[in-house]
């Protein structure tokens, strides 16, 4: 499990830096795809109900699963990437949110809006302004 682990959060962490202004998710997914076959593990997403691709990439409006395609990133985009690996007999997911200016733009707002969540959004409002977004 830890092996899995430590592979998922590689591949999340690389992902992570090829978000930019005009990268399609399509080239995210082949890059995670490759460093996942290439450390012996298989993207536990690819082939799963038919699921084309090795990760998840899920770009604004989309909330989960989003598919990788060629579509270009444009600045202001978020996007959270999911990373799912099955090594050594143990499967691991991990996934994060790129754009950490617009994540933090919404829980300022959403700590103005919802008067009935508070103490969700203030443990969000807390883990983002400690974690220096």
């Amino acid at each position: 499990m830890r092996a899995a682990c430590k592979l998922a959060s590689r591949v999340l962490n690389f992902a992570g830096t090829l978000v930019k202004p005009s990268i399609t998710t399509n080239e995210i997914d082949m890059a995670g795809h490759h460093m996942i076959v290439e450390a012996g593990a298989y993207p536990s997403p690819l082939g799963y109900g038919g699921f084309p691709k090795s990760i998840c990439t899920s770009v604004n409006e989309c909330a989960c699963h989003g598919l990788p395609d060629s579509t270009q990133l444009q600045n202001g985009d978020i996007i959270t990437i999911d990373v799912n690996v099955f090594l050594n007999k143990a499967e691991y997911a991990i996934s994060a949110h790129y754009d950490q200016s617009c994540v933090w733009e919404e829980v300022l707002q959403n700590k103005c809006l919802n008067k009935y969540n508070h103490t969700a959004i203030d443990g969000q409002f807390y883990f983002y302004q400690f974690e220096g977004l």
